[in-house]
């Protein structure tokens, strides 16, 4: 199945800059290649299913349309919206993170 391409915004790369700098400051680079891997697993699923994510950060921020995807093994979550031609991934997120404030950030 050929699905949409997924298109992260400038801040969901920089949030997944961010997360790659601490996982190889901190665990490792076995941690921060499993973090790639879990992200790209997630970006084709999202491509190819992107009625996949929860909508529940919809309803708690009154933003139609946005759903969630937590990465498998790793505490970080993909916030996106699909789109006609593709998918808009927003932010990349770690799931204790006060996400409506996150999300708010221009």
């Amino acid at each position: 199945m050929s699905g949409k391409p997924v298109i992260p915004r400038e801040l969901a790369r920089r949030d997944v800059e961010q997360a790659l700098d601490h996982y190889l400051a901190e665990a490792g680079r076995d941690a921060a290649l499993g973090f790639v891997e879990a992200l790209r697993q997630a970006y084709r699923l999202i491509g190819d299913h992107a009625g996949a994510g929860s909508s529940r950060h919809a309803h708690e921020l009154a933003l139609p349309g946005l759903r969630s995807l937590m990465l498998r093994g790793y505490p970080y979550l993909v916030f996106y919206l699909e789109r006609e031609a593709h998918v808009d991934v927003w932010r990349v997120l770690h799931a204790r993170r006060d996400i409506p404030a996150w999300l708010g950030e221009p």
